[in-house]
């Protein structure tokens, strides 16, 4: 697959898009990841397979009926918060490499989700992208129960600039890295979006983890 680079939605600046074998996650570390097998010493990490497309909850049709909030202006985000999997957490900024792969946050830090820097900021017009480890030889990562959760949770990102972006999820899906729909993950749709992405679906000690689970999530608030 080739990289991609065009407007986001709403006219903003031209931005590089991440290459889907970034999403691709590795046997060992559970991350975000070229799409290449590893050295490890085989160990199975403790995250299993689960549903590809989670239920929804009511709770999301109040979001839905609301006036949609005015975009923030582009600012860097600085913290991650999602209170139904208790993640609070800082955000650190992630860049691609030369193969046009987004760099995972360390391996050494399993707290610690990252945003694409050179995309759209979270809050802005556009498709925000914050990454995670699901797991590492640590254990449990920050997205470890990032597949539970259900259409009306609440993920909030605080931003540099003092502003606090609100997002509502719309969808939590498990998408097979060997066919990963990257228009519906990364396309705009002219309004306000945040995108959530971290490993899932069966671990192979050969191949790793074999999908993404990817969280959909559209601004609701500010403040």
């Amino acid at each position: 697959m080739k990289n991609r680079s065009g407007p986001q939605a709403g006219g903003a600046p031209s931005r590089r898009v991440p290459s889907v074998r970034a999403l691709a996650c590795t046997t060992l570390l559970g991350i975000l990841l070229l799409a290449h097998v590893p050295d490890g010493d085989g160990s199975r990490p403790t995250t299993k397979a689960r549903a590809s497309t989670l239920p929804a909850r009511s709770a999301a049709g109040a979001e839905r009926d609301r006036p949609a909030p005015r975009p923030l202006p582009a600012s860097d985000a600085a913290r991650l918060r999602i209170p139904a999997i208790a993640v609070d957490v800082p955000l650190i900024p992630l860049e691609l490499d030369g193969a046009g792969a987004l760099r995972p946050p360390p391996a050494t830090a399993p707290t610690v989700a990252g945003w694409y820097a050179d995309g759209t900021a979270p809050g802005a017009v556009g498709t925000a992208v914050v990454a995670g480890h699901v797991d590492t030889p640590l254990g449990p990562a920050v997205f470890h129960r990032l597949d539970s959760l259900s259409r009306g949770a609440a993920i909030e990102v605080e931003r540099v600039d003092g502003r606090t972006a609100r997002f509502t999820v719309t969808a939590v899906e498990l998408h097979p890295k060997d066919r990963f729909p990257e228009d519906k993950v990364y396309g705009g749709s002219g309004r306000p979006e945040l995108r959530l992405i971290t490993c899932g679906g069966e671990w192979s000690s050969d191949t790793g983890y074999a999908a993404n689970t990817v969280v959909y999530a559209t601004l609701t608030g500010t403040r």
